[in-house]
């Protein structure tokens, strides 16, 4: 399969040529040339196979004469060997877990595919490759796991200082190797602009190869589909219409969701819940797309104030207002509402909610209102105790310290801190 840059369709790569690339030469985001829907019988029949049989029917088309299948499903077994499991919250509501891989969060997925098919792509080449990447939080933590050690890949990520959480700090500060951390004095768009300036610095991509691994990488977008899809399989016994609700930032994860509804799984809607950083519910209300500076939150993996995915989402729909209207709600909550649903969750079921999690319960209860008789599935996309001043804070308990985070804790922070474009590019014409 082919993929073409969503700036000129002409533009057009190989899946490999993509992963590598990152981003196309016209600096448009890749988009698959077709999305073939899988027959009708596997989504009937989808209880006899494993996530493993799952996730390889879903992506096969896309990677298709680039990863022998052998290949493709050893890498399948080593990113997707933890669980998703469905937990009821209420009548009509269960939450997805995606919290139980290496780093704790969703991401996790993304970041593991795209490292094991760069590293095979990288096999017996002499050329590294830098991957360069900005984090609003949990980006940067499953990319530095996920690429720790592969042989040809150096890491840079950049994160805002002081607007991530401690414990997201740790997993991409610490872990030395072949990743390197720089501690951005701004934003996450301030570090997402330092990102895509050095993609469009020809000073530095003659030198230097460089790719993204944030969610404008086909290889980190498209797997987040497999988790829509283990959903499905635990949801469609209940009978009822499904809907998803996705706490959404930069918007890969949703638009992977709609992807997955594309190769043909029965889904009724889609909810996208922000925090205050509110472009896409404003554009969902007007039809005009305004980006805006992104406001820091206490759910700050989703602040982000011009989502990069969401073209790939009107894409989708062919950039029909009325039918990204018909597929797709997006709803804004405060962090007084996010903190509120917290404890209230928890008064009601002990189960403990991560404020991203909790922004996606309260996308769902809104288009249930309206919509009353649908089974509905919030992402939990990262473990609670990823923000524990804001669990403790909130609920005044401490969840217990995964074995995943504990390793993590007692480790040394090491950063670069930097403040302009101009730093960030002497490291790479220098490294």
């Amino acid at each position: 399969m082919k993929f073409y840059s969503l700036n000129n369709s002409k533009i057009q790569a190989s899946f490999k040529e993509a992963v590598i690339d990152g981003i196309a030469p016209d600096k448009g985001l890749y988009f698959p040339e077709e999305i073939q829907p899988l027959p009708a019988n596997f989504f009937e029949n989808i209880d006899s196979y494993s996530n493993h049989e799952i996730a390889f029917k879903a992506i096969h088309q896309f990677v298709d004469k680039n990863i022998p299948d052998e290949v493709l499903k050893e890498i399948i077994k080593k990113v997707l060997d933890f669980d998703f499991p469905l937990v009821q919250i209420e009548e009509n509501v269960a939450t997805l877990e995606l919290f139980h891989g290496p780093t704790m969060a969703f991401k996790d997925v993304g970041a593991r595919f795209m490292a094991e098919c760069l590293g095979h792509f990288s096999e017996d080449k002499n050329n590294e490759v830098i991957v360069l990447v900005a984090t609003s939080g949990d980006t940067g933590g499953a990319v530095a796991n996920g690429f720790l050690g592969v042989k040809g890949v150096n890491v840079v990520i950049l994160y805002p200082s002081g607007k991530v959480s401690d414990i997201q700090e740790k997993q991409l500060t610490t872990l030395g190797q072949n990743i390197v951390a720089m501690e951005v004095n701004g934003t996450f768009d301030d570090c997402q602009r330092m990102v895509k300036t050095a993609f469009l610095d020809a000073e530095i991509t003659n030198q230097k190869k460089l790719t993204s691994a944030n969610s404008i990488n086909v290889a980190r977008w498209l797997p987040q589909l497999f988790y829509f899809l283990f959903a499905y399989k635990q949801a469609r016994t209940k009978g009822k219409e499904i809907v998803f609700a996705v706490p959404s930032g930069n918007f890969g994860n949703i638009c992977a969701g709609i992807v997955a509804q594309k190769l043909g799984m029965p889904v009724k809607h889609f909810v996208a819940s922000t925090n205050a950083n509110t472009v896409v519910p404003n554009f969902m209300k007007s039809g005009v797309y305004e980006p805006m500076p992104s406001i820091a939150t206490i759910s700050n993996a989703m602040d982000v104030g011009d989502p990069s995915n969401f073209i790939r989402i009107r894409h989708l729909y062919q950039d029909d207002f009325l039918t990204i209207q018909e597929n797709l709600s997006s709803y804004s909550f405060s962090d007084e509402a996010t903190k509120s649903i917290m404890k209230m969750i928890y008064a009601e079921s002990g189960y403990i909610m991560d404020p991203h999690g909790a922004v996606g319960y309260l996308g769902l209860k809104e288009y249930q209102k309206s919509n009353p008789n649908t089974y509905g599935v919030f992402l939990e996309t990262a473990h609670p105790v990823k923000f524990l001043d804001v669990v403790e804070d909130t609920l005044g308990l401490s969840p217990k310290i995964p074995p995943q985070i504990q390793k993590v804790m007692g480790r040394k922070k090491k950063a670069m801190k930097i403040n302009t474009y101009e730093e960030l590019k002497s490291y790479l014409m220098d490294s």
